[in-house]
């Protein structure tokens, strides 16, 4: 993904209602040396109704291991689990592109309870 681009095509509100971004904790953070690209493993809790979920992130240009750990993201909760090399990453970790492209994570401003929906 890029930085700036053409908006998307219009949709309805239900099909908003179709992808399930929800707000976890990172509970555990470990460099991915197998992906193509520089990435971390994390473990992010989203509490008791989803539990604990698997990620792969590309973030290492602007996050380091130590700081990820308590840190709540926005993550898409019921795509797929996807197949990352050795890896399977069960949800999609939310971020925006920097100038540069690399991502940079989205999360609530303030402490949110652990899995929490957007609207």
């Amino acid at each position: 993904m890029s930085g700036a681009s053409e908006p998307a095509s219009r949709i309805a509100f239900d099909d908003f209602l179709k992808v399930d971004i929800r707000v976890g904790t990172i509970i555990e953070a470990k460099v991915f040396p197998e992906a193509r690209k520089p990435a971390y493993q994390i473990r992010i809790d989203f509490g008791p109704a989803i539990g604990v979920k698997k990620s792969s992130a590309q973030i290492t240009r602007h996050y380091k291991l130590e700081d990820l750990v308590g840190r709540q993201v926005a993550a898409v909760v019921n795509f797929p689990p996807r197949q990352i090399g050795p890896f399977m990453s069960e949800v999609l970790t939310l971020g925006f592109p920097d100038a540069a492209g690399e991502v940079v994570l989205i999360g609530p401003s303030l402490a949110v309870p652990n899995g929490g929906r957007l609207f």
